[in-house]
């Protein structure tokens, strides 16, 4: 396994505050923008209520958070079961397939009659979260590992690595970009499903308000419906650069890591 790729990674100290700081600096702008704005009178409509944005977000990515633990933890025993021979391979994998292709939406009568039953909302909502995650995890981690060359299974082999030393030093490695890329569009599935996640009334059979989350998807929706342009800007403003900012600090971080293990 070599280091693939020509990415530049900054050497100095300059380099690395200032390349940090060009998303942070973004998201400072714009909210100055939008304080700016609200100075005038025919614009009293963008008002700025960080605080109450700011929960909203931080109470959604909780819930990514829980359904992106779930999703790995499922995802793991899945495509180990997948890879214990060709029947289970040509079992599972139409199975994982077909899975992948059912619209969320579908699982609504199950999320109605069982959650949302006994009031288990946010658990509806992690649950949502995390269908739209984990098949995510489940094919990148299958196309790591049979993308993984037969050369290092047989020098395995032959050098008796097996157990847990086998799973550290072979799999793991081998199967991280794999691992971070499917993360990645996990967690970008997960942003795009939030509205879905938190504002389940809509989806529902004489469904209410009172089924509503707390969270960023139902503040924008809220927003939009209540006329408060200024809340739905803000969350707006807040979710991109918040966003922006996990992207840089997080996923390029681990991306870059990831080019090490990469086989050529």
């Amino acid at each position: 396994m070599t280091l693939h790729g020509n990415a530049r990674v900054p050497k100095t100290i300059f380099e690395r505050v200032h390349f940090a700081f060009v998303p942070l600096a973004l998201v400072i702008a714009l909210f100055a923008l939008l304080n700016v704005v609200s100075l005038f009178p025919f614009t009293s409509v963008f008002t700025m209520p960080a605080s109450y944005v700011a929960g909203a977000f931080f109470a959604t990515l909780t819930r990514l958070c829980i359904a992106y633990i779930l999703a790995l933890a499922v995802s793991v025993p899945l495509v180990a079961l997948s890879r214990r021979g060709p029947v289970a391979e040509k079992i599972l994998l139409p199975f994982f397939d077909v899975m992948q292709s059912v619209p969320v939406l579908a699982f609504f009568p199950l999320i109605a009659g069982v959650f949302l039953q006994f009031g288990f909302t946010d658990a509806a909502a992690i649950f949502i979260l995390f269908l739209s995650m984990v098949w995510n995890i489940v094919f990148s981690l299958i196309a790591g590992l049979k993308a993984i060359p037969r050369d290092i299974f047989w020098a395995a082999h032959v050098f008796g690595v097996k157990g847990f030393a086998y799973a550290r030093r072979i799999l793991l490695p081998a199967v991280t970009p794999a691992l971070i890329t499917g993360s990645l569009l996990a967690w970008a599935q997960g942003w795009n499903i939030i509205i879905v996640a938190e504002v389940l009334h809509t989806y529902i059979p004489n469904g209410t308000g009172a089924q509503d989350l707390f969270g960023i998807g139902s503040v924008l929706v809220d927003s939009v419906a209540a006329g408060q342009t200024g809340t739905f800007v803000s969350a707006v403003v807040f979710l991109v650069g918040a966003i922006a900012l996990i992207n840089f600090f997080v996923w390029q971080r681990l991306m870059h890591y990831a080019e090490k293990y990469r086989f050529e």
